[in-house]
């Protein structure tokens, strides 16, 4: 997994706001932008202030004129993307946890990461990686953000999918990208499967422009559960998507679909979320699902404090300086329609 650096240098582009979402990588022409008056980080700690500071006060709330404004300035974006503290964790002291790991470097902060019932005489048990994230507003333990299934780890994945009565599964990644391993197969092509103790059936499938929905039946120990499955393949690894607009759809009808299944099997539980290291794709949909109740609720944003919290919760959450432009231009062609219908 590539990761970009703070220190590779960039080129920035000018496009009008219809081409927003075309891809970015590619291009060898250097063009001239227009540099919007930069907007005061308000309430913020200086740069060199520690980075548990930063994430707890760092804020800059925008109106939805000064998003417009804000989205396309490329040189704002990516000093304010890299001022932000990743906050990933080096270690964790659990012996034998590396091997539940998708990649090395990245590991389940532990202030916030999901703890599975321990099973007798095997502490490593109980790890999993994946942690709890805040939504709006303020929402505990709204999402869980974790890493793409390995073969070693399916059968974590549904104990914890179990213990915390999540409704919604959101997948944004493909099994392979660029020949490379992303995820485990962990839902039935279309018989029912054994999953250890668990018992999966599909019961519906839909398609959608850009995912997929499977209605699934979960069986464990005589009890049964109904939990949608998003599979969003349109979100290309350390990329972007070429159109925000069936995302956004996407958020809005996860939600309608958390509280359906709550409603159907009594108990409120978080919406998983992964894509395969569980913080590029995976932040950035969370980021969206924040930032359009924020936009609804409020008609202002503020994508900083939204990325300092993710980040909080989970190191590395928005894992490049694109996805984060992304993230802006999204919401502020989402906030366009919140204009259009007052």
């Amino acid at each position: 997994m590539e990761v970009e650096s703070p220190t590779v240098c960039c080129t920035y582009w000018s496009k009008p706001t219809s081409l927003l979402f075309k891809r970015r990588r590619g291009s060898n022409n250097s063009l001239t932008i227009s540099i919007a008056p930069k907007h005061r980080l308000l309430n913020s700690p200086p740069v060199d202030c520690p980075s548990d500071e930063y994430l707890l006060t760092a804020t800059r709330k925008l109106t939805i004129d000064e998003l417009h404004q804000h989205a396309q300035d490329a040189r704002l974006l990516y000093h304010e993307f890299w001022t932000i503290p990743t906050n990933h964790l080096e270690k964790l002291r659990i012996c034998g946890a590396g091997t539940k790991n998708r990649y090395g470097t990245i590991i389940a902060n532990d202030h916030s990461r999901v703890k599975l019932s321990e099973l007798p005489g095997d502490p490593l048990s109980s790890y999993i990686n994946a942690n709890y994230v805040t939504g709006y507003p303020n929402e505990y333990h709204a999402f869980i953000a974790t890493q793409g299934p390995l073969a070693n780890t399916i059968i974590d994945f549904y104990r914890m999918i179990w213990q915390e009565h999540v409704p919604v599964i959101i997948m944004i990644t493909r099994l392979f990208e660029k020949n490379k391993a992303k995820c485990e197969r962990y839902i039935p092509d279309s018989q029912p499967t054994q999953y250890g103790p668990f018992h999966v059936q599909i019961k519906s499938i839909s398609y959608q422009t850009d995912y997929e929905i499977r209605r699934l039946i979960i069986e464990f120990e005589n009890e049964q559960r109904e939990i949608e499955h998003y599979w969003y393949t349109a979100w290309p690894d350390q990329s972007c998507p070429d159109n925000a607009q069936p995302l956004i759809e996407l958020v809005k009808n996860v939600e309608k679909s958390r509280l359906e299944l709550s409603n159907l099997n009594k108990h409120f539980g978080p919406i998983v979320v992964h894509c395969s290291a569980g913080i590029g794709r995976t932040g950035c949909f969370i980021a969206l699902s924040n930032g359009v109740k924020q936009l609804d609720n409020e008609h202002i944003i503020d994508i900083v404090r939204i990325l300092c919290d993710l980040r909080r919760d989970r190191g590395g959450m928005i894992q490049t300086n694109d996805q984060y432009q992304f993230v802006y231009q999204a919401l502020s062609e989402y906030a366009r329609t919140l204009q259009f219908s007052s």
